[in-house]
């Protein structure tokens, strides 16, 4: 018996299931690895992948071809989308936005309604919160902070 769902993406109640190891529903055009977390209000569709010891929690939505790995959280109402990757330790939370081709890893985090897009890369321990964007070829990395209305496009922070 096929189980539908609905993410409302647009794309009307598609086939899916819930993860067994949290209970969200995940697209079964989606893949989820079983060591893989997804919260009961959580959601991943489209492609995306999630996978070792990654969470999704609370709210969180990644979706398109997005990656999640390693013991990497997308937790609250955040969103990782495209073609975006998440990994090591890193963190995503708040309402923030990680999208495109962006990589976010090592153990840095962006949260608040930060956005980060385009190729940006954000690592080792920095942080981009509040309401700053992050996009293109920028890097912010080290113990770099982009916060407040911050807009780093290209170049490198740390």
């Amino acid at each position: 018996m096929t189980v539908y769902y609905d993410f409302n993406d647009g794309n009307g109640p598609v086939p899916a299931h819930q993860h067994l190891n949290g209970g969200g529903w995940v697209a079964n055009s989606a893949w989820v690895q079983d060591t893989a977390y997804v919260a009961p209000d959580a959601t991943v569709y489209g492609k995306a992948w999630v996978q070792e010891y990654a969470r999704v929690l609370d709210n969180a939505q990644v979706y398109g071809h997005a990656i999640i790995s390693g013991n990497a959280e997308v937790c609250d109402n955040a969103k990782v989308s495209n073609k975006a990757m998440v990994y090591d330790n890193a963190m995503v939370y708040g309402e923030a936005r990680v999208s495109d081709k962006a990589v976010v890893f090592g153990s840095a985090m962006v949260c608040g309604r930060a956005k980060v897009w385009g190729k940006a890369r954000v690592y080792d321990d920095a942080r981009v919160y509040g309401k700053a964007s992050v996009y293109d070829d920028a890097n912010v990395c080290g113990n770099a902070r982009v916060t407040g209305n911050s807009i780093l496009s290209g170049g490198k922070v740390w």
